[in-house]
């Protein structure tokens, strides 16, 4: 911690005379923890927005993930309209996002440990070669003729344990790629990258269903793994050094709850997450119904819907990445879950194809200022040697809930209608999102920097 002092300011002046990189910023004093933190002003150039490029490591990373990422919401979208066609079923589209999902509350936690633990990139090469035979997998059943919704639900399952690994390495590797300094926007071009794939993914899906069938979706899904893992393998990365003192599973977990119990900001951002998890972003699970029941469109109509949700938060990642320091977490954080759920509510209520996707374009850019600045926060509240724990309980709390969600969702659906679900979840999040605005945790304006 840094005390403002005369001197202290006198030495601040120097070394930003020497450093033309801090020429445009300004130190901010934090009353709250008693220290000072720098905070950028003026214009941002075109290279403060992408800032986290100048590092080799993470140009590698990006690339190889972008082509993966297309994949993944290629079988995403196509898994969808495939489980919708064989069942018929809100219910069933639920349970196969529960089936994937559900590792997560099962597993995450241990996910994080392993990623304290162990080499990041060793863990992520496992991780994405295992997914890469389930696609692989996947294509098979289909293409023999012998798919079944009980086997798209065991596939999910198996990959649900895959990424119960796979995210928390991903998450908090992001810091060994570009370091703190540019930690915010590597954060905010992955969930550019992210949603740049979930633009491209579901639009090829929509279009070649029709062409290549779904097991074709499924198999390019399956090749594209080939681009990450030969990124990760180029990545240029110090010696691993490897810890002897770890403490035995429950305590690390105690350790890591602790640390979060401890700090009002992350409690506070656990809780929105954890509600938005269950009650917002299941929406997703009921996009095959709004295409094909209420909007009366085919698999291309629903590829169109989830581009233009993907298109709105790779819009908001962007945006994010080019203006974000300029807002205070605290804003942006509830400023996107409740511009999200407001659009989502407009969106549940349209009847109209073209209307529908400009509120899911909306609603799409609310929601990742939401999540990406909500990840940030975490990871810039996150000591080193907790950093995979608690990005464990974050994906948690993000991804495990979210198989709850999906089940609540399908069975909303089902009693109330697929519109009604939604509005009734993105309620139950503005409602939330107030109570701890207002009533329980007030997060900072200005979150304190770790010491």
């Amino acid at each position: 911690m840094r005390v403002d002092t005369p001197a202290v300011r006198a030495e601040s002046a120097r070394v930003v005379a020497d450093d033309p990189q801090r020429a445009n910023t300004a130190e901010i004093p934090n009353a709250e923890a008693g220290d000072i933190r720098r905070q950028p002003v003026g214009k941002v150039g075109l290279k403060a927005a992408f800032s986290a490029f100048s590092h080799r490591n993470y140009r590698i990373f990006f690339s190889g993930q972008v082509i993966s990422l297309i994949g993944t919401w290629l079988q995403s979208t196509a898994e969808g309209w495939l489980v919708y066609e064989l069942s018929g079923s809100s219910v069933a589209l639920g349970f196969i996002r529960f089936a994937n999902m559900l590792p997560f509350a099962l597993i995450a936690l241990w996910g994080g440990i392993i990623a304290d633990r162990h080499p990041k990139r060793t863990i992520l090469l496992f991780t994405q070669g295992a997914s890469m035979l389930l696609a692989l997998a996947l294509a098979a059943l289909v293409y023999f003729g012998l798919i079944q919704v009980w086997h798209v639900a065991a596939i999910g399952f198996l990959l649900g344990i895959v990424n119960a690994f796979d995210v928390p390495a991903r998450q908090s590797f992001v810091v060994e790629l570009v370091g703190r300094d540019d930690l915010i926007n590597g954060i905010a071009l992955n969930s550019s990258m992210f949603n740049l794939a979930r633009v491209v993914g579901p639009a090829v899906a929509g279009l070649l269903i029709g062409v290549v069938g779904m097991a074709g979706c499924f198999l390019l899904n399956g090749l594209s793994y080939i681009a990450v893992i030969t990124g990760y393998g180029m990545l240029k990365l110090p010696e691993f050094e490897k810890r002897t003192d770890h403490p035995p599973f429950l305590a690390a977990i105690r350790e890591a709850f602790a640390y979060i119990a401890g700090n009002g900001p992350l409690r506070a951002i656990m809780i929105l997450v954890s509600t938005f998890s269950v009650f917002g972003v299941s929406f997703a699970v009921l996009m095959p119904v709004f295409a094909k029941d209420i909007l009366h469109g085919d698999a291309k109509a629903f590829g169109i819907l989830m581009a233009f949700n993907g298109g709105g938060a790779l819009i908001g990642g962007l945006t994010l990445a080019s203006v974000g320091k300029k807002f205070t977490r605290r804003a942006l954080i509830y400023v996107g879950l409740s511009g999200c759920c407001t659009f989502l509510i407009l969106f549940a209520l349209s009847t109209t194809f073209w209307l529908s996707c400009a509120l899911l374009l909306c609603a799409g850019f609310f929601m990742i200022v939401f999540l990406a600045t909500a990840n940030t926060a975490t990871q810039l509240r996150s000591p080193d040697h907790l950093r995979g724990r608690i990005m464990g309980f974050y994906s948690l709390c993000f991804l495990g809930l979210g198989s709850v969600g999906s089940l609540v969702a399908g069975f909303l659906a089902k009693h109330v209608s697929a519109p009604g679900s939604v509005v009734i979840g993105s309620c139950v999040c503005l409602t939330v999102g107030l109570l701890v605005f207002k009533r329980i945790i007030r997060i900072p304006r200005d979150p304190a920097p770790l010491p």
